[in-house]
């Protein structure tokens, strides 16, 4: 049977393939937000604990945005090297996914990849695309992914202000039109996605126009909207990476590494400070909204999953035998910069631990109450930090 989600060259298509208006399908979609390397760790603790309940191997699409799409390329290039068992669990995870997270928390890229896109030939956003290839991608391609689950890497497009999707079966915009079985660097994809504004934004991809599906694009499929794309951080337009999934399934479930927003007495009034500050203020209202309509999906009965964030409460879940993460302590970690530069040992390992720790929770709270409870930390040294 023909997938429906994929594009027919024969047929107009003016929404993107599968987002037809129609009831949510079953199956479940993992979508992971943008953070920088706070969340690119924080996910990795996440997708730790999800494979040992066995629903790493039940995903039929990760969906995902800027630091969130680090994490979910890493896991995506390497799928096929995981070795499930018999009961859906990935033996070599760490090896092959969260090893090479680590290495890549300790590396420097944005204050470095800024200084050579000012001074050396080429933009910021191909010294971070560089960068990427160097450490997780090399040469890799969106066709180097596997046919599932299904990998989305969301940007947004800065010409018709919708979201560009770069997936195998094919990049797209539903204004735009669609790309099928495109050969975009995995390590373009990903530093289009996480292309933070305004330092390291906008990624632009130089296309074939004759590479669009004719008459799959609602009004903007002609040049130069299809022979010279210019993006930036899929944050900005979904800052959870939840459209491509919510469109799509029945089962949603969110880890949101976003950051926590304090309050400023004395807000910077330079304009580059006062920019990134405005920057933070949009994103955590988006982020807000978005949540707000995943929460009230759980709870009318639209959809099934749950939601856990750098930011949630542990006494607020329902599971028993939760690890001690005491609340000013996960608040700390919530605090780290958005930034993709490097970390200290301990705070990669505590980000991680958290993320295992929250998903464990919102897991068995919400979606398997008769989970087995962890019996400790992935890093139990580390722990989550002090109150």
């Amino acid at each position: 049977m023909a997938d429906p989600t994929v594009p027919d060259s024969k047929t107009p298509v003016h929404l993107i393939p599968g987002d037809a208006d129609r009831p949510p399908q079953p199956g479940i979609a993992l979508c992971l937000s943008g953070g920088g390397y706070r969340a690119m760790l924080f996910h990795s603790g996440a997708l730790w604990r999800l494979n040992e309940l066995g629903y790493l191997s039940k995903l039929d699409r990760v969906s995902s945005v800027s630091g969130g799409s680090i994490t979910a390329g890493v896991l995506a290039l390497n799928w096929n090297r995981l070795a499930f068992d018999a009961q859906g669990v990935a033996t070599e995870l760490t090896t092959e996914v969260i090893a090479p997270i680590c290495a890549m928390a300790n590396v420097d890229i944005d204050i470095p990849d800024i200084l050579k896109g000012l001074f050396l030939p080429g933009t910021v956003a191909d010294k971070v695309v560089a960068s990427y290839k160097e450490h997780l991608f090399g040469q890799a391609t969106l066709q180097d992914l596997p046919d599932k689950p299904r990998f989305v890497i969301n940007a947004t497009n800065v010409q018709s202000g919708a979201l560009w999707r770069f997936s195998k079966p094919y990049n797209a915009d539903w204004r735009v039109g669609v790309v099928p079985n495109p050969n975009t660097l995995l390590a373009v994809a990903v530093g289009a996605s996480s292309a933070f504004p305004p330092v390291l934004s906008p990624a632009r991809l130089k296309l074939d126009p004759n590479s669009f599906t004719p008459g799959s694009g609602a009004e903007l499929q002609r040049e130069p909207y299809t022979s010279d794309v210019f993006l930036t951080d899929g944050g900005v337009y979904d800052n959870l990476g939840l459209e491509t999934a919510w469109k799509v399934y029945s089962t949603i479930l969110v880890s949101d590494g976003g950051g926590h927003l304090a309050p400023e007495e004395s807000p910077d009034t330079d304009w580059a400070h006062h920019a990134l500050r405005v920057n933070d203020l949009i994103d955590n209202q988006v982020r807000s909204l978005r949540q707000r309509q995943l929460i009230d999906s759980f709870t009318s009965g639209e959809r099934t999953g749950t939601y856990w964030a750098t930011r949630s409460d542990m006494a607020h879940y329902p599971a028993a035998g939760t690890l001690p993460c005491p609340f000013a302590a996960t608040q700390k970690l919530a605090a780290v910069p958005t930034r993709l530069t490097s970390l200290d040992d301990t705070t990669q390992k505590r980000l991680i631990n958290w993320g295992y720790a929250i998903c464990d929770a919102a897991m068995r709270g919400h979606v398997v109450p008769g989970g087995a409870a962890p019996a400790s930390f992935p890093y139990p040294a580390a722990g989550v930090g002090d109150a």
